[in-house]
């Protein structure tokens, strides 16, 4: 039976290689890749003394450097997400963001930045390691708008309609129970909510086989939806107007993706 298959097991899996992520970053200061070929899983997406990137289809490279500019260095090493969550979901002064599997922080920090001191950013995440790098960038990075809080993105620490847009950066992929994600994103989103998310999402050709012979799960690449997969599932769990927009591509047939959805008001 294929890891697709254990739930459990995926969770495990994920959990151990992003926990290693951070502790490399916490320790070190580089981050491992979230990179689908078999020669890049264990290439450093940044060096010891620089932010400059090695793999431009995940990480620090998708973001302008003038918004990471102002970021804690570790916040940016440790970013190891397929997109610009922040800039997808065009956030506004005041809103309430909330980050599914907010890693190392660097979507809640610049969320925080964006929606300013009448907003508030939170993360979610599942693995201790990052929940500590995470809360040590907020603190570095001197906001206040910004907290992160241990769980899974399949059963939100968070009240019904209490966050105005939900964002997520390469993560939902990684999830062995993707229609739980997504009902629980439109659970806690207000009416009038939206999603704004960057995932790695395959072409309709695919089959669940071929995109496992592609990469692996905690790769960022056999755990990926097709196109309708998605939209079919963004709509069974209530959303409106759904969209699957391809960027890049980072494997035959499987592309970073910009996902967005809206909660009737």
């Amino acid at each position: 039976m294929s890891t697709q298959d254990q739930p459990d097991a995926v969770r495990t899996a994920v959990r151990e290689h992003y926990g290693a992520a951070a502790r490399e970053v916490l320790t070190s200061g580089t981050a491992t890749c979230c990179a689908p070929a078999a020669d890049a899983t264990d290439a450093a997406c940044c060096g010891p003394d620089t932010t400059e990137v090695y793999d431009t289809r995940f990480g620090a490279a998708l973001y302008e450097a003038d918004a990471t500019g102002v970021l804690p260095r570790e916040a940016v090493l440790a970013s190891l997400g397929c997109g610009n969550p922040t800039a997808v979901a065009a956030l506004h002064p005041g809103e309430r963001v909330l980050d599914l599997g907010s890693g190392g922080g660097i979507d809640v920090l610049l969320s925080a930045r964006r929606v300013g001191p009448t907003g508030h950013a939170i993360g979610v995440d599942m693995t201790p390691e990052m929940l500590e790098l995470a809360r040590a960038n907020a603190e570095r990075a001197g906001l206040d708008n910004v907290e992160f809080r241990a769980g899974t993105i399949e059963d939100l620490p968070l009240d019904d309609a209490s966050v105005d847009v939900v964002i997520s950066n390469c993560v939902v992929n990684l999830s062995p129970d993707k229609p739980a994600v997504l009902r629980e994103a439109f659970r806690v989103l207000a009416p009038g909510g939206r999603v704004g998310i960057s995932d790695i999402v395959a072409e309709d050709r695919l089959s669940p086989a071929d995109r496992a012979e592609r990469g692996d799960h905690v790769g960022c690449i056999a755990g990926a939806l097709s196109r309708t997969e998605y939209l079919d599932l963004l709509t069974a769990a209530g959303f409106e107007r759904p969209t699957v927009e391809f960027t890049h591509e980072v494997a035959d047939g499987l592309h970073g993706a910009i996902v967005r959805a809206h909660k009737a008001g």
